[in-house]
């Protein structure tokens, strides 16, 4: 579902890999657009929900919008096995977090959030299984990754020269305020003490090049801190390819021999 940068990336990415057991069947994208150059010849353009289901499909992969989740979510789970979001941060709405996971199980689906930008997230959810104490997630882009969004209204992107905070507080604040920068927000509150009690640094540092992220726990567990470095989509700089190649290997665990 959706046609834009991440779509197109992860079309690129399985298309370099033949050997994979993957077919991309349907895309999904409103409003109807042409066709795009690298769509497979015989994908089908769908344009409404209650179309999903004569796909038949295996997995449905949403990398559109909040929006694309609230309409397609739930014809998606109850068609399909898995319903992966990447736009998590439509999950910071609860009422529409309770309807999709009460879809699931009565389907008998899922609902996956994939690790998108970050890695370790193995860890910060294992380690939820005895209480945490604490979970931080800071986010350092370029300003010029930030354009377009809120921060315009905190700060001078064009003229900033030292490393800024944009915003301080909870991971909900976050993904609702900067959906299209702190979407990576969601998944470690998800996988860790949930979106109220996750803190988030949100930074423009013009001394990065890259998109970084610093995740930081400590509880029963013990403690640890990772930090990962991502290079912006070719696409779109507010997307981190690391996302796109996530995907990759989330698409790949379900058809593959040996899943790490």
């Amino acid at each position: 579902m959706g046609a834009g940068a991440i779509g197109q990336r992860l079309a690129e990415l399985l298309a370099q890999r033949p050997s994979s057991a993957i077919e991309l069947v349907a895309v999904a994208e409103r409003p109807v657009s042409s066709v795009k150059p690298w769509w497979p010849a015989s994908v089908r353009l769908l344009t409404d929900p209650s179309d999903l289901a004569a796909t038949r499909p295996d997995i449905v992969l949403e990398a559109a919008s909040r929006q694309a989740v609230i309409e397609w979510g739930e014809p998606a789970l109850r068609c399909a096995r898995k319903f992966i979001v990447c736009s998590a941060s439509a999950l910071t709405d609860d009422s529409l977090l309770g309807t999709l996971l009460e879809t699931a199980r009565a389907a008998g689906s899922q609902l996956v959030v994939p690790h998108g930008a970050l890695g370790g997230l193995q860890a910060l959810s294992a380690a939820s299984l005895l209480p945490l104490d604490t979970v931080t997630h800071t986010i350092r882009k370029p300003p010029e990754a930030w354009r377009g969004t809120m921060a315009e209204t905190v700060a001078d992107l064009e003229t900033i020269a030292i490393a800024t905070v944009l915003f301080d507080g909870s991971a909900r604040e976050a993904a609702s305020s900067y959906p299209a920068n702190a979407n990576a927000v969601v998944l470690s509150s998800l996988a860790g003490i949930g979106l109220d009690r996750t803190l988030v640094t949100l930074v423009a540092d013009p001394a990065v090049s890259r998109n970084v992220h610093e995740v930081a726990a400590r509880g029963a567990f013990g403690a640890f801190s990772f930090r990962i470095e991502n290079e912006p989509m070719p696409a779109n700089p507010k997307t981190s390819d690391m996302a796109a190649l996530n995907l990759v290997r989330l698409l790949e665990s379900e058809v593959g021999a040996l899943v790490v």
